[in-house]
């Protein structure tokens, strides 16, 4: 076989790429090689029959590192974690039917979060699409809605360049999934490599370094010289766009207070002066009520979630707001903005920084930290003393970890109790489902993590109901021979669904507590050491075990059965009206 990656070119003035070809290839040679050449070197999946034509030429292709996960949804999320922490276009791969349809909740979960990912799809031969053929689905119907493109590669000698346009997609502007489905006689047929690979469908695609327009720029500097309570919401799009020190730098001159958004969280230190908390539903309360007192807001690539915002009506009623986000369509969606810049979240943050005057907004901190020390002195006293609680635990990982960790968290309670109380001092070591909400996410994701960020302390943190959906990928984190720690908080309930069924609904709690596995036999039955600790001063010491171990440690933390996240913002109120 000859390796065409010699013969190609790239014209950095047309953005197309030129092939010398040297010899017609299967379809499955030529996805092996269209991988290669958009610099992927792992990727996850699970085979099927009609992806065996390709998984026969990978063998092919040594530098292309296949992970066999457990489940197909699985291999979404561990492309997702790989994405998120290295920013690159994750990668995954199912077969038709059911092994596709497998991947839609991880797509969807990439989607809700703007993740770049390129999800491969087997489907059944040309001839037999529509008659209803074995494991045939509509996957590209399926999946438009929570997908940023979806494409079918009808012929062979497309697959390189139906490639480099997926991956194009994925990264560009604002990023997403992208779904490229492949006949299995496609992979079967030859061709010669593709000659030409344009932009085709880029055209309209914002340039990730789009800047905001300048007389826009001049009048939120206006807003923000006149603001006497201002605030900073940084969301995910910090994060995407790496604009850490644009952000750290526009906030210090304008001296203004920074609020992350869930998805927002580790994009500015938690040890820095300004930084405040996480607002929302399960946010801290003193942010809550600092955003009910506002003037002005600076909202940097979010959405103004439902789940920041509460009652939209009641949302920052005294704060005009100035919205940079680089999808245009997300400008005055929930909140109408006063100046909306469609920008890249640095570009537009940067040029704020150069228009405005260092200001001083001391008192209005002040205020907020007041509210603050009370704020957090209730929080500690709502958990039980003699049971492991999830601040304590928190607290060990920093300590063992020198806050170098990167956490990755399921959905549920110990979500928000770690969003809300570990102290985030490293840039995008928060990974968690935000817009989607995934149960099971947490386990195969920080597969990915860990992938793509080997040197990285990686650790799960999960409930004991969100675990048990993807817990079969414990064999696959053995198989691959990854060090992940993997905090379960246990605490015999879908946490986050009895403390809703508590406060609204009466106590009628209509679901049993969920029942879980000896979780220490368990890791024991997956070649991996397990530890349940049920007593809180024991914490420290287990987690320090789980960091002098190598290879994967399980840690079974019993805390209290009835522990509630707060505050709490009561439903269809604003965020200041709070169970604390």
């Amino acid at each position: 076989m000859t390796d065409i990656l010699s013969g190609i070119q790239q014209d950095t003035q047309t953005s197309i790429i030129q092939v010398e070809a040297l010899e017609t290839l299967t379809g499955s040679h030529l996805l092996c090689q269209s991988l290669i050449r958009e610099g992927v070197d792992t990727f996850y999946g699970y085979p099927g029959g009609v992806l065996v034509p390709f998984y026969d030429a990978l063998t092919s292709y040594p530098t292309l590192h296949h992970v066999l996960v457990r489940h197909e949804q699985a291999a979404a999320h561990a492309a997702d974690g790989y994405a998120r922490a290295t920013g690159k276009v994750g990668v995954c791969i199912a077969t038709s039917g059911p092994g596709a349809l497998n991947l839609v909740t991880g797509l969807a979960t990439a989607y809700a979060d703007s993740i770049p990912l390129v999800a491969i799809t087997g489907q059944v031969a040309r001839q037999q699409i529509g008659r209803d053929a074995f494991q045939e689905t509509d996957i590209i119907g399926v999946t438009q809605p929570v997908t940023k493109y979806t494409m079918q590669v009808r012929e062979t000698s497309e697959i390189s360049a139906a490639l480099h346009e997926a991956f194009q997609i994925a990264r560009s502007g604002r990023p997403g999934p992208v779904v490229v489905d492949i006949p299995k006689d496609v992979l079967f047929d030859t061709a010669l490599p593709t000659t030409l690979i344009t932009q085709t469908a880029l055209d309209t695609a914002p340039a990730t370094t789009a800047a905001p327009a300048e007389h826009l720029v001049a009048q939120a500097a206006e807003l923000i010289a006149r603001a006497e309570r201002p605030l900073i919401m940084a969301g995910h799009g910090v994060i995407l766009s790496n604009a850490y020190e644009a952000l750290r730098q526009f906030a210090e001159k304008a001296d203004i207070p920074v609020i992350t958004t869930l998805l927002g969280i580790s994009a500015f230190s938690a040890s820095h002066p300004l930084f405040i908390g996480m607002p929302g539903l399960h946010g801290a309360a003193h942010v809550n009520r600092a955003i009910g007192q506002a003037d002005m807001i600076v909202g940097v690539g979010l959405r103004f979630d439902d789940r920041v915002t509460g009652k939209v009506s009641d949302f920052a009623p005294h704060a005009r707001i100035i919205h940079i986000d680089i999808d245009p369509s997300e400008m005055h969606k929930v909140k109408v903005a006063s100046v909306p810049l469609v920008a890249d979240a640095g570009v537009a943050l940067a040029a704020l920084h150069e228009q405005i005057e260092p200001l001083d907004h001391g008192e209005w901190l002040r205020e907020i930290r007041r509210w603050q020390f009370t704020d957090e002195a209730l929080a500690r006293r709502t958990f039980d003393e003699s049971l492991p609680d999830p601040i304590s635990i928190l607290n060990a990982i920093h300590a063992a970890t020198d806050g170098k960790a990167i956490l990755v968290t399921d959905v549920g309670q110990h979500q928000m109790w770690v969003a809300r109380h570990y102290p985030w001092t490293r840039h995008n070591s928060h990974i968690t489902s935000g817009g989607a909400g995934t149960m099971g996410f947490a386990l195969p994701a920080a597969l990915g993590v860990k992938m793509g960020l080997p040197a990285s302390s990686v650790w799960v943190v999960a409930g004991d109901g969100g675990i048990q959906m993807n817990i079969q990928e414990l064999a696959t984190l053995q198989q691959e021979g990854v060090d992940i720690k993997i905090v379960i908080m246990n605490n015999g309930y879908l946490g986050m669904i009895r403390q809703l069924q508590q406060f609204f609904y009466g106590g009628n709690y209509s679901e049993a507590p969920i029942s879980s596995p000896d979780y220490v036999r368990l890791a024991d039955a997956y070649g991996m050491q397990g530890i349940r600790v049920t007593r809180r001063e024991e914490v420290a010491a287990a987690i320090q075990t789980a960091m002098e171990t190598p290879g994967n440690v399980l840690l079974d933390f019993v805390i209290e059965a009835q522990a509630n996240v707060y505050p709490t913002v009561i439903p269809g109120k604003g965020i200041t009206e709070m169970i604390e």
